[in-house]
């Protein structure tokens, strides 16, 4: 577990509650302004690795919880794992033979940032437009999603565009995001199917 900003609180709170990452504090924030994850849901986390918000996640369903990433994560008690990309139809078939109904998708997938902004912020939000695309294709209808996206040029378009296909849209920044960060998330809810 580590963060590229160094050994912040959140870091260090993290590591001595045992999660993977402080992003675990900013999935308990997100669900409880906005309650996106229910008791019985089923969940796909995009881009899960390390892991800590499939440990968020875990506590608050008993549903299933199905972690997706190219890169393999760490096992994790009462999670399922694809190592893959979204983009490759295998990995929607083998998450569509593990469940039957998804009921919410989270992703909070970032490229390596390089530290130019406009090459960043178009970068995140071909991520967001992917995940967006993976989860029309899974979600039921009335189901929720949560991405992690950068406010700049490019946010505008895909706002709209999430907003096509959900009833309630919106966004809010978290208490564990870096000082300064221009991350925030976009809360859809009520997929329309």
């Amino acid at each position: 577990m580590g963060s590229q900003w160094g050994y912040d609180k959140a870091y260090m709170r993290a590591k001595l509650e045992g999660y993977r990452s402080r992003a675990a504090y900013k999935l308990m924030e997100i669900q409880k302004k906005s309650g996106i994850i229910r008791d019985d849901d089923n969940i796909v986390d995009l881009g899960a690795a390390p892991g800590s918000w499939l440990q968020v996640e875990r506590t608050l369903t008993r549903g299933r919880v199905i972690g997706i990433d190219l890169n393999p994560i760490a096992t994790l008690d009462g999670v399922e794992t694809i190592v893959g990309d979204i983009n490759d139809p295998e990995v929607l078939a083998e998450l569509q033979s593990m469940v039957d109904v998804v009921n919410v998708v989270v992703c909070d997938a970032s490229p390596k940032l390089s530290g130019h902004k406009s090459y960043d912020q178009a970068r995140i939000i071909e991520l967001n437009e992917q995940a967006l695309l993976f989860s029309c294709r899974i979600l039921k209808q009335g189901g929720n999603f949560a991405v992690k996206s950068f406010q700049g040029t490019d946010f505008p378009d895909f706002y709209q565009d999430v907003k096509q296909h959900f009833h309630s849209v919106r966004t809010m920044n978290t208490k564990s995001s870096r000082k300064g960060s221009t991350e925030l998330y976009v809360i859809a809810k009520n997929f329309y199917g």
